[in-house]
């Protein structure tokens, strides 16, 4: 954990928050035993779940019970109405448009470092701090966004939208532990929580039905499945229900399976074309679109001082995707391109590129394009400018 340099500790109030979780729980121990004032702060982002009990009731008692045994104050605030409009409307003006948004980028850049963050100051708040397995490094002249230390736990791929100003103010003290000491030092220290399971999936999906979730907010308009390449190369072979329930790369869900006159393979999805309503299939793993060595994306959002020229790096394009040496170039538009010396695995508009000099995050953009830039068009959206 780096703090800002001239930050005492005794001196600085520090708000955390906290989801009821493991992770932000033992980064208030850590911040406790550290000595700084630490207090939580819980936030409501989202509503009642389809059983019509409300998870994050649940999740606040969590949060409660750990504050009582680590003796601080705990605030609540309700962020549900700039969650929806800043956050899951465009995650359904997204799919409305074939893209595959990542709420997860935006919830943390428009809620968690910007409406929690401010909150935190009117309540006089000097730093924030977060459970995030990432790192900060205060030690130059301008603070660095850093890799987690555990490989398998980093989540710098979801900060790196986050203005660098918003994380000049943040704390991230579980990003210098494994996971699993993570929830050793919970249990040594008595916290509740420290054998409470990890929450997955987009918050406000959860584990149910993504489709039937999407279907509450969107119309899906039906049209074919096709083939590409292969000996059924152009022929449709299914109705699909609608495009924005698909994503590039799929391969689960597609129910498509014993298509006569094809192998017993998977089914991927490589192409969804909103003219014709298509969706377009393929049973080659290695086919040319999952397998693209080029993006366009934008705007960019840096970490560093904007670079002028071409410059070396790596780029990841999923969060769990390894990254790869790349060269990026920035455009006159504000966009960039990416060229990957080996592609990444199944491209997706939507989704962001995330660039790194080693562990040292560089800045990110989201993917308009798979391809050269003189085949892509500039992004209008301003919601992640």
């Amino acid at each position: 954990m780096s703090a800002p340099a001239g930050a005492a500790p005794a001196d600085t109030r520090v708000i955390v928050g906290l989801s009821g979780g493991v992770d932000s729980s033992v980064a208030a121990l850590q911040l406790v035993e550290a000595g700084y004032q630490v207090e939580g702060l819980f936030m409501f982002n989202w509503g009642e779940d389809e059983a019509g009990r409300c998870q994050a009731a649940d999740d606040f008692d969590d949060a409660a019970e750990v504050c009582q045994a680590l003796d601080i104050p705990l605030h609540r605030a309700d962020f549900s109405a700039e969650y929806k409009t800043r956050v899951f409307q465009y995650f359904l003006d997204s799919y409305a448009a074939g893209r595959t948004p990542n709420p997860d980028v935006l919830c943390n850049r428009e809620i968690k470092f910007d409406a929690f963050m401010h909150h935190a100051e009117r309540l006089g708040a000097d730093l924030i701090a977060t459970g995030h397995y990432a790192r900060m490094d205060h030690t130059g002249d301008t603070p660095r966004l850093l890799r987690g230390r555990d490989p398998n736990k980093d989540q710098s791929y979801f900060l790196a939208a986050v203005p660098i100003a918003a994380l000049a103010h943040t704390l991230f003290p579980v990003g210098e532990i494994e996971k699993t000491d993570v929830r050793a030092m919970a249990k040594a220290a008595g916290l509740p929580i420290h054998d409470k399971p990890d929450s997955t999936g987009v918050c406000f999906i959860g584990e149910r039905d993504f489709e039937g979730f999407l279907r509450q907010y969107l119309s899906g308009r039906a049209g074919p499945v096709r083939v590409s390449g292969g000996p059924l190369d152009g022929r449709v072979i299914a109705e699909h229900a609608g495009l924005i329930y698909y994503t590039i790369g799929q391969r689960r869900g597609l129910g498509l399976g014993g298509v006569a006159g094809a192998a017993a393979a998977p089914w991927y999805v490589v192409d969804k074309d909103l003219a014709s309503d298509t969706l377009w299939v393929s049973q080659d793993t290695h086919h040319a679109a999952l397998e693209q060595t080029q993006l366009v994306a934008g705007p960019a959002h840096w970490l560093i001082e904007p670079p002028a020229q071409p410059f070396r790096c790596e780029a990841q394009v999923r969060y769990r995707q390894a990254a790869i040496d790349c060269q990026a170039t920035p455009l006159a538009d504000g966009r960039i391109e990416v060229v990957f010396d080996r592609p990444p695995r199944a491209i997706t508009p939507g989704q962001y590129v995330v660039l790194y000099d080693g562990a040292h995050c560089l800045g990110s953009a989201e993917i308009s394009h798979a391809g050269a830039a003189a085949r892509a068009e500039p992004t209008t959206s301003e919601s992640i400018a």
